[in-house]
């Protein structure tokens, strides 16, 4: 027995020795890391990127090995208040709101603080240092958070409705439990399409994954949840079930709603395009979906609301700048031909130009089967994200999830140098380093169309034979 036990350190002594590396960097990174000092925070990334590579490359074969050390990584965070986003205090605003039953969009944080709405019997516990911990940016604006985000903020209430880190603890136990979900359909979707279900782990473990998450409370997750839940329901031909969830995630994020035009040229199994099942399913798919989102926001339905969220949702469009590509370009132009920034003007336009995208790939592009419908889900989610005027870390977690199931993995690279937009938050305020903004998509547009138009084809194309990998 004893040389048993032996033999098996002796397999996994990397293993141990990578684990308990990444498990110190992961504390050091949740319990005494500020956002303002970047070196060490892309020194962090940079060591957990190299040594998670390592730890798949050599154990990929072991799931349960990976999807345990997975879940401890993300333990390690569970005790500590997010370090590199403010976002999370507002989630807790709107959660205590709701918890009595108050529309959380109705009014802003700074209009309840300044008494300039009726507030009488509303408390909110903790109410100046959630206003401080957001910023006023976020306290002076309508919530965007759709309902069922808006639910996990008031679980988080219900649990721990006065205490900040009780209420982020019981946030990242949801998030975790959305992460795990992940993994089990995500493996049942890779399985399906004789992919290697060690590609799941490219989520499961990537570092910014567990940091943005996890460690920084964004929802994502719980919205990529049901979209892969959905996707593998698709697949199986549970097409009713495959839409609740499709709209479920939407009530998490809007962001699936871009997906909704890519659904209709996906085969059947039918036998052709105007067939009257085929286009009833089809229009069911659209229906049971769209019906779901509504149903969600309906107890919140009012003139006022679709004036706040449109008015909030509006200013992604056309105020806020962070972190973009395309837009940077246009945005230099801009200051060359007319002398001032014109994302009033260009952020109207760019959202036009990324619906004719997503029709042309919608119309004139056949998704035939769940892989290519994958596919054209990244890619439309990525040219969305390329012309996006704000393009916050934890948004490229979406093209991440996708491009597992696909023969892409430029977004594993965007998932690792889009860390170096937190160059912009120094120790004397916010100031973007566009030399560093211009690294991150040279390499991340760059390794895209390396797989696009140079990569050898016989490595794009997985087999049968390498499921067991």
């Amino acid at each position: 027995m004893a040389k048993e036990v032996i033999h098996t350190i002796q397999n996994y002594k990397w293993g141990i020795l990578l684990a308990l590396v990444l498990g110190g960097m992961y504390y050091t990174f949740s319990h005494s890391l500020e956002r303002s000092d970047f070196v060490r925070l892309i020194s962090l990334v940079a060591g957990l990127f190299a040594i998670t590579y390592q730890l798949i490359k050599i154990y990929g074969w072991n799931f349960w090995l990976l999807a345990g050390l997975g879940l401890l990584f993300r333990v390690i965070f569970l005790p500590s208040i997010p370090n590199l986003s403010q976002d999370f205090y507002r989630f807790l605003w709107d959660g205590r709101l709701l918890l009595q039953g108050i529309n959380p969009y109705l009014f802003t944080p700074e209009q309840f603080l300044s008494g300039s709405v009726a507030t009488i019997g509303i408390v909110v516990h903790q109410a100046q240092e959630l206003y401080a911990g957001m910023g006023t940016l976020n306290g002076s604006h309508y919530s965007n958070y759709p309902p069922v985000n808006q639910f996990c903020f008031a679980v988080a209430a219900l649990f721990s409705g006065k205490s900040i880190l009780g209420s982020a603890i019981v946030l990242r136990l949801l998030i975790i439990l959305a992460d795990i979900g992940i993994l089990y359909f995500g493996r049942k979707l890779l399985k399906a399409l004789q992919l290697p279900e060690k590609h799941i782990f490219w989520y499961f473990l990537n570092p910014f994954i567990i940091i943005e998450l996890t460690g920084n409370l964004h929802f994502e997750g719980v919205m990529l949840f049901f979209v892969v839940w959905s996707l593998y329901l698709l697949h199986k031909r549970k097409w009713l079930l495959s839409a609740i969830l499709l709209g479920l995630s939407v009530s998490v994020k809007l962001l699936p709603l871009l997906f909704l035009p890519l659904f209709f040229n996906y085969h059947f199994k039918e036998k052709g395009l105007f067939d009257p099942k085929r286009l009833i399913k089809l229009v069911l798919f659209y229906l049971v979906a769209l019906g779901t989102v509504a149903l969600t926001f309906a107890s919140f339905l009012s003139n006022e609301f679709i004036q706040n969220f449109s008015a909030t949702i509006g200013l992604w469009f056309q105020n806020f700048e962070f972190n973009a590509s395309i837009y940077y370009i246009i945005r230099w132009i801009g200051f060359q031909v007319v002398g001032w920034n014109i994302i009033g003007t260009v952020g109207k336009i760019l959202p036009l130009v990324v619906v004719l995208f997503l029709l042309t790939i919608a119309f004139f592009r056949k998704n035939s089967d769940t892989r290519s419908l994958i596919t054209a889900l990244l890619f439309c989610i990525s040219f969305y994200f390329l012309l996006s005027t704000t393009v916050h870390p934890w948004y490229i977690a979406t093209p991440l999830v996708l491009s597992i199931f696909t023969k892409y993995r430029f977004p594993i690279v965007w998932s690792a140098v889009v860390m170096l937009s937190y160059s912009a938050y120094g120790a004397d305020g916010f100031s973007e380093n566009l030399t560093l903004v211009t690294v991150e998509y040279v390499l991340a547009i760059g390794f895209m169309v390396w797989e696009l138009f140079f990569k050898p084809q016989k490595q794009l194309h997985f087999t049968t034979s390498k499921v067991s990998e």
